[in-house]
């Protein structure tokens, strides 16, 4: 029988080829020189946007490792996560807008695209946070301690 959350499971680990890309992207300039630095490294913000967003299709009733458990089932160390991921979201994209119409600056705008595709990423990891939280939190799970 066909399972919707095991194929897109399997779907999420394209996160690693789109990673490395961004990878290649952010080492670039080191091989070929620093003429076109920013557009590398808007490349490489897109593609780690884009891994980030693969991410998201993960299972989130597993967790991947032993740190990601511990931060998961604790309600405080969630708490704090969820809001440190929300304050980067909303950071990285008011970046991202601010160069695209505010900024004079012209690396900047080069990298206002690559920056808000970044931020979407993260938005997508926030929703697999919170997910994440309520799959694992141990205050919400009924545990017969006897």
């Amino acid at each position: 029988m066909f399972d919707p959350r095991n194929a897109f499971h399997k779907i999420s680990y394209l996160q690693y080829p789109a990673m490395l890309v961004g990878v290649y992207y952010c080492l670039k300039p080191y091989f070929i020189g620093f003429e076109a630095i920013w557009e590398c490294y808007n490349y490489t913000l897109l593609f780690m946007g884009l891994g980030l967003s693969l991410s998201t299709l993960q299972d989130t009733t597993k967790t991947q490792n032993e740190f990601s458990r511990k931060i998961w089932e604790n309600p405080k160390k969630g708490k704090t996560a969820l809001i440190v991921i929300a304050i980067m979201a909303i950071f990285i994209i008011s970046i991202g807008f601010y160069g695209i119409y505010i900024s004079k600056n012209e690396a900047l705008k080069q990298l206002s695209y690559g920056t808000i595709v970044f931020g979407i990423g993260i938005i997508g990891l926030l929703k697999t946070a919170i997910e994440m939280f309520e799959n694992h939190r141990l205050d919400k799970k009924n545990i017969n301690l006897e």
